[in-house]
């Protein structure tokens, strides 16, 4: 089988799993998410780090290389784990790191050194923002090198404002915001949106999924089966947005300027928002 990499931009589910539970490993490719994130971090006790590793290594040395490119390890960033956590991650053994509480740009440079050094430099980097000192640099961390895109930590961030946010996160908005600016300024894909712990609230997670997509967010992390399901809803491109796209395409294709379509203005940033659903439709239909 061909080598499969799912683009980073079209990823609408991201199954965080705890990369010490060979058990939920086993299964996880198969719960319908676009992207499984082998965790290190959180989800393992900090005396049985080295126990993950060696179950992480052994996992991914039995995958097929369409799951290879739907794989990404989720890193220790502290002194005497990061590097060696980054070495349990086999060469082509995964699409990329994401790597936490990444807090400059400064740091994500010297984090993406670390791993071209031990990865290779075509992995994925993706930094996650938690802290009201990466939110400060928030632009620049975006425009490092090799950066994939961003991703909020929202709980250990809320934790350091103080802030108690609602079911919706509301209280974050502004934050949020300024990931899809960051992002969108450098080029990169659009942000993920940041997971929500209480898989029990089905509306809560698709009602915030779906705030998010419109703030200009594209998939979300998730940490149970269920919310697998929603997300990959939420954040696939529905027919009738598609074939809005099209007719928007169309009809731009046939004038010049600013134009009129079914009663709204037409213009270059309309039609570049109908580009992109047409590309995410493409992608998602042939992979």
């Amino acid at each position: 089988m061909a080598a499969y990499r799912l683009p980073a931009l079209v990823a609408r589910s991201f199954l965080f799993v705890p990369g010490i539970e060979l058990g939920k490993l086993e299964r996880a490719w198969s719960r319908g998410a676009d992207v499984v994130v082998v965790d290190l971090e959180d989800s393992v006790p900090s005396g049985r780090k080295a126990e993950a590793r060696s179950v992480t290594v052994e996992r991914l040395g039995r995958l097929d290389g369409r799951d290879r490119g739907r794989t990404w390890v989720r890193v220790n960033n502290e002194p005497g784990l990061l590097e060696a956590d980054l070495a349990s991650v086999p060469r082509r053994g995964a699409a990329g790191v994401l790597v936490p509480k990444v807090p400059s740009a400064e740091s994500a440079e010297a984090l993406r050194s670390a791993v071209d050094r031990t990865i290779g430099s075509e992995v994925g980097f993706i930094p996650m923002i938690e802290s009201a000192e990466a939110v400060l640099d928030v632009q620049k961390i975006a425009g490092v090198r090799g950066v994939t895109t961003l991703m909020l930590g929202e709980y250990d961030l809320a934790a350091e404002l103080g802030m108690s946010p609602n079911r919706l996160g509301a209280e974050l908005s502004s934050i949020r915001v300024g990931l899809v600016v960051a992002c969108a300024a450098s080029g990169i894909a659009p942000p993920i949106a940041a997971v929500s712990a209480d898989f029990a609230d089905a509306d809560a997670f698709r009602e915030s999924s779906t705030l998010m997509r419109r703030m200009g967010f594209f998939g979300r992390a998730v940490i149970h089966p269920v919310q697998v399901a929603i997300a990959n809803a939420v954040f696939t491109p529905t027919p009738e947005e598609l074939e809005q796209a099209e007719r928007t395409l169309a009809a731009w294709a046939q004038g010049a300027g600013a134009i009129a379509r079914d009663g709204a203005l037409l213009d270059e940033a309309t039609v570049r928002h109908a580009r992109r659903l047409r590309a995410l439709g493409d992608r998602l239909r042939h992979g």
